[in-house]
């Protein structure tokens, strides 16, 4: 008899024959395993009174099939990215994007017009400032030209 059976109430070593098998009355199925022992929940978990998900959550948005709230939507221009990008790298070349990219999106109806014209503003202004130190450097250096080298 193993430690198991002796906790299931298993087969009595009495019960057996010399043979090693059980005697039993005829009819009775054979001995098997019962049904496990219920387990109950432990103190302290389980369902408290009082507490579930929290109200007027569902779920993250932007999961789940069908198109989001207020249908499909359309794609940023590209030019108007690089327009952005460019501004900041070389501003006359974002500049010119900037403008490009406007004309596109009004034909197109795509997203994107506010890039577009974050790269006309910051390419402007960047190309503006390249220009007059330009002009200042040009100025200064016709001036000190002019006065020459006298000792």
């Amino acid at each position: 008899m193993t430690q198991d059976d002796a906790h299931r109430g298993g087969p009595d070593p009495a019960a057996r024959s010399q043979g090693g098998e059980e005697q039993r009355p005829p009819g009775y199925p054979p001995p098997g395993y019962g049904p496990p022992p219920g387990y109950g929940a432990q103190p302290g978990y389980g369902a408290q009174p009082g507490y579930g998900p929290p109200p007027g959550y569902g779920p993250p948005p932007g999961y789940g099939y069908g198109y989001p709230p207020g249908g499909y939507r359309r794609p940023t221009n590209t030019m108007a990215i690089l327009a952005l990008v460019m501004a900041f790298v070389f501003s006359p070349v974002g500049l010119v994007l900037g403008i490009v990219a406007r004309r596109q999106i009004r034909e197109t109806q795509e997203e994107g017009d506010g890039l577009a014209l974050a790269g006309i503003i910051v390419g402007g202004l960047g190309t503006a400032v390249v220009v007059l130190g330009f002009v200042f450097f040009v100025v200064a250096l016709a001036s000190v030209g002019s006065g020459g080298f006298a000792p």
